[in-house]
């Protein structure tokens, strides 16, 4: 094998890659080391770094003079079969430098990855028996079980009026009447069916009104609108009201 090595003066971050790269380019084994071939020219790339007006770092030195204590010892002649190779402590630790220096490698790929990804924030799926609340767009929902309602009422509604015209006065319900009733009959916290909301209701004028009720409610945030088992629920949330905004804003 030749000693001298022709390579470009390049900076190493440690004695230990610097021996890495030898190795490798005399295409050895990590515990078959060449002692004396590495080690002349591991002092041929000091020598070559002083040429150049490099600092050597005492660490470099160090190594230097471990290289020559292993050559010395390789040289002397085995008294003992069974005894330790000199080398194996030199061998183990370039074993686990290059686990880490390729460790290394791979991270400062990664580093920069996250820079050309992009991701979705998580979603949890929500549990199977949770109500799944009704949102503004979902308006539809609520007009369509009001239609419902109307077609009850209107089966179950007595002769019309006219026909008692003169006996029996029209009553009118307003807005401000049901939305009065529905405050004082559902406490805080309190469900109710869509359904069961409309179900003393006797004309369409009054299912009118305690429709436009329970929307206002809804839009104050006093009422809140569930879907639960594929049925609507009225629920009264924990936000408190003034009787005398019922009076102002609710007609």
């Amino acid at each position: 094998m030749d000693d001298k090595l022709s390579f470009k003066l390049q900076t190493f971050e440690g004695p230990l890659d610097l021996l890495l790269h030898l190795i490798k380019k005399n295409k050895v084994s990590v515990y078959d080391i060449p002692i004396v071939e590495i080690t002349n020219q591991y002092l041929e790339y000091l020598d070559k770094m002083e040429q150049f007006d490099l600092e050597i770092s005492s660490e470099f030195l160090y190594m230097a003079s471990e290289l020559l204590y292993i050559k010395s010892k390789m040289l002397l002649p085995k008294h003992d079969e069974d005894e330790e190779d000199p080398r194996r402590d030199l061998a183990d630790r370039l074993v686990e430098y290059e686990k880490i220096k390729k460790a290394k490698e791979k991270l400062e790929k990664m580093q920069y990855q996250g820079y050309l990804s992009f991701y979705k924030p998580p979603t949890l799926p929500e549990k199977e028996n949770k109500p799944k609340r009704i949102e503004h767009i979902d308006i539809e929902k609520l007009t369509e079980a009001f239609m419902t309602v109307i077609e009850k009422t209107e089966r179950k509604m007595p002769p019309p009026k006219e026909k008692f015209e003169g006996i029996v006065a029209h009553v009118t319900i307003s807005v401000e009447d049901k939305t009065a009733y529905y405050l004082s009959r559902i406490k805080k916290g309190e469900s109710v069916s869509f359904f069961k909301m409309f179900e003393n209701v006797e004309s369409r004028s009054e299912a009118v009104s305690a429709f436009l009720a329970i929307l206002e409610l809804m839009r104050s945030g006093v009422f809140e609108a569930y879907d639960k088992d594929g049925e609507i629920y009225i629920e009264r949330t924990k936000i408190d009201i003034n009787t005398e905004e019922i009076d102002n804003n609710y007609l």
